[in-house]
């Protein structure tokens, strides 16, 4: 689904991401880890085309992001708080994403209530603006916002940080249930490599932009990158 080609990203003389080729098939769910400026966010803006590679391309389905926007009808992400609209309450930041995926409201309203336990009575109802929100229910919302519409493709950066435990808990849950009963193509980057190696069938390392570790998740992969990160 995904194709990554010589692809390069320079700020002056720094190297953020510097990547031979990569292909991450239709349905796989891939976690990215790395230390603090490994490159993880910067990859996934590179992929959603948030920002401009210094060389090389990135392709879904075939077609350079840069140039066609076929993907973007099927691609649901979520990197931080600046993809919210912080004005907006939760519902009404739901209905925007909705409509701009074609969902009915009946349907959205149907969606929302398979998410009512990793709410956990704090997003909806409260009549507040998302910008009022704790910065875990915020991030509960971009999250649930970017599965609206059950996407092919969904990209989550961090997407376990400022969760409580039982919230991370439910969440590792949904987004093994999203790729497997929905077939989604699931990238994730986290700190967490508990969480990773849960989730995740394919795990890839960074290290200063480069890919130092690409394997399967066969059982022993947490305690492989506990050793390398040791």
């Amino acid at each position: 689904m995904i194709k990554i080609n010589k692809l390069r990203k320079l700020y002056g003389k720094t190297k953020a991401v510097e990547i031979t080729a990569m292909d991450i098939p239709q349905g796989q769910s891939f976690g990215l880890v790395g230390n603090n400026g490994a490159g993880k966010t910067t990859l996934f803006r590179l992929i959603l085309d948030l920002i401009k590679p210094t060389d090389g391309e990135v392709q879904i389905k075939g077609a350079p992001v840069a140039l066609r926007d076929e993907w973007k009808a099927f691609t649901g992400s979520f990197l931080d708080e600046s993809f919210l609209i912080e004005f907006l309450t939760p519902e009404e930041y739901f209905h925007f994403i909705a409509g701009l995926q074609g969902v009915q409201p009946a349907e959205l309203g149907d969606f929302l209530a398979g998410f009512a336990a990793f709410f956990n009575g704090e997003v909806l109802g409260k009549r507040k603006y998302i910008r009022d929100l704790s910065k875990g229910n915020q991030k509960k919302t971009g999250l649930v916002g970017a599965m609206i519409g059950k996407p092919e493709l969904l990209i989550l950066d961090e997407p376990f940080a400022n969760l409580d435990p039982s919230s991370q808990i439910k969440l590792k849950q949904i987004l093994i249930d999203e790729q497997k009963l929905n077939g989604t193509t699931l990238l994730i980057s986290s700190h967490d490599l508990n969480h990773v190696t849960e989730v995740c069938e394919r795990i890839v390392v960074l290290e200063k932009g480069d890919v130092v570790k690409d394997m399967a998740n066969q059982g022993n992969a947490l305690a492989e990158l506990e050793r390398y990160f040791a």
